[in-house]
Parts: C-alpha cells; sequence; structure tokens
C-alpha cells in the first residue's frame, strides 16, 4: 500500500476572508492578518488581484486601521505615556507625538481616497479636512513642548 501524503487542509477563501478583514481591520498589518485568518500573505494578495470585491473590503479594513491609528494618537496626544524617569522614583509623562504624526501624514492620502468613495464626497475636501486636524495636533504638541516644566513646588 502507498503511503499518502498528509498535507494540511487549506481553509477555503469564504472560511479565512472575514477573519482576515477583521484582524487588518484591527492592526493594519498584512502578515498578522493571514497568521489569524490561517492564510498565506500571498493568497491574500492574489485574491486582492483578483476579486475588485476583496480589494474594495481590504481598502475599507486599512481605512477602519487608519481610525483606529488616529484614535489612539488622539488618545496620546491628550494623556500622555508614562515612561521612567532615570533615577526618580515616578515615572514621567511623556509626548512622543513626532513618529504619530509621520504615519497620519504617510497613510492620508489613502484613508482619504477611501473615506470619499465611501462617503461619495470630493477626496480633495477630505485631505484638507485630514491636514487641518494634523495641522491642529502638530500645534497642540508644539504648545505642549513650549509650556514651562513644573517645578517640584507647583508639582506638589
Amino acid at each position: 500500500m502507498a503511503k499518502q501524503s498528509q498535507a494540511p487542509a487549506r481553509l477555503s477563501q469564504r472560511q479565512w476572508r472575514k477573519p482576515f478583514l477583521a484582524e487588518l481591520a484591527a492592526t493594519s498589518n498584512v502578515s498578522a492578518a493571514a497568521r489569524k485568518a490561517g492564510t498565506s500573505t500571498s493568497t491574500a494578495y492574489a485574491l486582492r488581484r483578483a476579486d475588485p470585491e476583496f480589494y474594495r473590503e481590504w481598502q475599507e479594513a486599512l481605512c477602519e486601521g487608519y481610525d483606529h491609528l488616529e484614535m489612539s494618537l488622539l488618545q496620546r496626544l491628550r494623556e500622555g505615556e508614562i515612561k521612567p524617569a532615570p533615577g526618580a522614583k515616578r515615572g514621567t509623562r511623556v509626548f512622543d507625538n513626532a513618529t504619530a504624526l509621520r504615519l497620519l501624514a504617510a497613510h492620508r492620502e489613502t484613508a482619504a481616497r477611501q473615506r470619499a468613495i465611501y462617503e461619495n464626497r470630493n477626496s480633495e475636501a477630505i485631505l484638507a479636512a485630514i491636514d487641518a486636524q494634523i495641522d491642529k495636533m502638530r500645534e497642540r504638541s508644539l504648545k505642549a513642548l513650549s509650556a514651562p516644566s513644573p517645578t517640584p513646588e507647583q508639582d506638589g
């Protein structure tokens, strides 16, 4: 009797597509989405090229991921992050906005196009709105950086 190989069963497109898109929306990471869905990145990219509906869903998931990033950035801008200060007993609240602002700027055109399609609006108007939001965040960040540090007496 010939021994049959026991290759792992591949998930059908119907089985992996929904969890893939959900993870892509949560992480904006294709590799993580493929792992979570039990498929390969090459399979996902191939389907994206071949299926216009999947391409549209993919773009919507990335747009949702962009929205999550924006919300995280807004939270970080408002609250900062507590990081240990060298030699101090308590952590210091720091605001690392430069990296987050660069990420927003890098993805703004893709998000603007997708929002324009979704909302049936002019992409130029969307870009202008995103630019205005980024400018406001930069202004707040610069204000926070230029504000005088509290003295020990003020810190209480």
